[in-house]
């Protein structure tokens, strides 16, 4: 009986080994977009100028309205005509909004429009702390420096470069076009609001809309060593919440035998021992289901058998932390911390702030519930400060999603492409209640250098990459 039972276990491992191997084997790449082999005409030298003059307009966003400079807000709106004087005689523009722009493109045909979206608000710049001026523009060896530069007054050049040349080629879409620029992006402003608001109010429901999100990066998936166009096709909800506690203080030399700072800090190491549970989402399939059939064999082992290895991805990612941990659940950073100012006084209040990225079926009230379930003190309060939750997932089986992965490999020709989950927080989000179709992609290849200097100091971008980003655009443009 005994070598019955152990034959029969042996026998159950062999057939395990066999189904995890051939199903590793049998996760092969899906077809990917053949890239064309049209080229695109383009003028460097206006481009250039042109994005530097865009620079050169200090058009800072501060929560405190009393510290944002309205001239210059003015003077980038002014600038617009002069630079792009084909897009103004043939597109209306509208303001919408604190400071929101909208340019509406006819088409050819009547048909539901796209909708591309960028932001000309910068976050301050700390110029002390950079090699070269945050707001002059400066060309040097063959890299433009600037705050905008990645985030996003180069994709908003992109956007009217592309449309400006294909005017002047005579150009005209098939369907209406929008160009939808909000200035108020970086503190979460209405002015996109307003737009979205413009769009739903005459029933018009875009076939597609594309903002910041995604870029050309390498090395940014295991076992995969081509560099990877990922496009977001939902994004995380942000919330951020606060503990308080309060206590009746005293002096410092009779301390009781917690104190609320004690308090606080064991209800921040209960959270952070207790991350939220993992949720295997949409994009998040997508793109292990896509990028995993291009990994290593052993890595195919795992993505292709998630079924059964789940856990141990899991735990991978939370050991990893970072990217690839915040890819799977709802993350909590603990911000700010808030007590006492003297070294012999118990504070009779304190207080520590967190900010969640909510994902999937998490929502801003489930969240706080969840926290206040593992903290288990009825003597600090969880409140929340603001918050918004996840969006949707976007359609990847649609014509639209095929159109822009076409232009994302005609331009960058050796990338896969794939859809992800976005971690920040963008304007797109308020277009998700009139279409289904928000993709994110801020159309240049990053090194993991250049990602960081987004709100970093330092901000700047190649020339070349500036190109490629006029040329995307071209090319979904013409597609469209």
């Amino acid at each position: 009986m005994f070598y019955f039972i152990l034959g029969a276990a042996g026998a159950a491992a062999l057939l395990f080994l066999a189904v995890i191997f051939i199903r590793a084997a049998r996760f092969v790449p899906k077809p990917q977009p053949v890239p064309s082999d049209k080229k695109i005409r383009l003028n460097e030298e206006k481009i250039v100028s042109d994005m530097q003059e865009m620079l050169r307009c200090r058009t800072v966003s501060y929560h405190d309205s009393a510290l944002i400079n309205q001239a210059e807000f003015e003077k980038f709106q002014n600038l617009l005509p002069e630079l792009y004087p084909g897009i103004h005689k043939c597109c209306e523009r509208m303001f919408l909004g604190e400071n929101g722009m909208l340019y509406h493109w006819k088409g050819r045909e009547a048909g539901d429009p796209v909708v591309l979206m960028s932001h000309y608000d910068v976050v301050p710049a700390e110029e002390s702390q950079w090699d070269k001026p945050a707001f002059e523009g400066i060309l040097e060896n063959g890299v433009l420096w600037g705050r905008g530069t990645l985030d996003t007054k180069g994709t908003l050049c992109g956007i009217l470069e592309a449309a400006e040349q294909l005017i002047s080629d005579g150009f005209v879409p098939q369907h209406d076009m929008y160009f939808a620029f909000s200035g108020q992006e970086e503190i979460n402003g209405p002015s996109c609001a307003a737009i979205v608001d413009w769009f739903e109010n005459r029933g018009i429901h875009p076939a597609m809309v594309l903002d910041e999100g995604g870029a050309v990066v390498e090395q940014v998936f295991p076992g995969v060593s081509k560099d990877c166009a990922l496009i977001g096709i939902a994004e995380k909800g942000l919330c951020n919440i606060e503990f308080h506690a309060k206590s009746s203080g005293g002096h410092a030399s009779m301390p009781p035998v917690h104190t609320i700072a004690g308090e606080l800090a064991q209800a921040i190491t209960d959270v952070e021992n207790h991350p939220f549970p993992r949720q295997l989402t949409k994009p998040v399939r997508e793109i292990l289901d896509t990028l995993g059939r291009h990994s290593s064999f052993a890595y195919k082992l795992l993505f292709a058998n998630l079924w059964c290895f789940e856990g141990l991805f899991d735990k991978i990612c939370q050991k990893s932390g970072g990217e690839l941990n915040a890819m799977l659940r709802t993350t909590c950073a603990v911000t700010k911390m808030q007590g006492g100012e003297a070294f012999n006084v118990i504070p009779p209040t304190a207080s520590a702030g967190m900010n969640l990225r909510l994902m999937g079926t998490d929502t801003v009230e489930s969240a706080r519930a969840y926290l206040e379930q593992v903290i288990h003190n009825p003597g600090i309060s969880v409140t929340v400060f603001e918050g918004r939750n996840p969006s949707p997932d976007s359609d990847t089986s649609c014509a639209e999603w095929g159109r822009l992965c076409q232009a994302v490999a005609d331009t960058w020709k050796d990338a896969l492409v794939a859809p992800y989950l976005m971690m920040a927080c963008s304007d797109s989000w308020h277009y998700c209640r009139i279409t289904d179709r928000v993709y994110k992609f801020s159309a240049m290849k990053l090194s993991k250098e250049e990602r960081a200097m987004i709100h970093g100091n330092n901000e700047r971008v190649p020339v070349k990459t500036l190109v490629k980003t006029v040329e995307f655009y071209v090319r979904l443009m013409e597609h469209c």
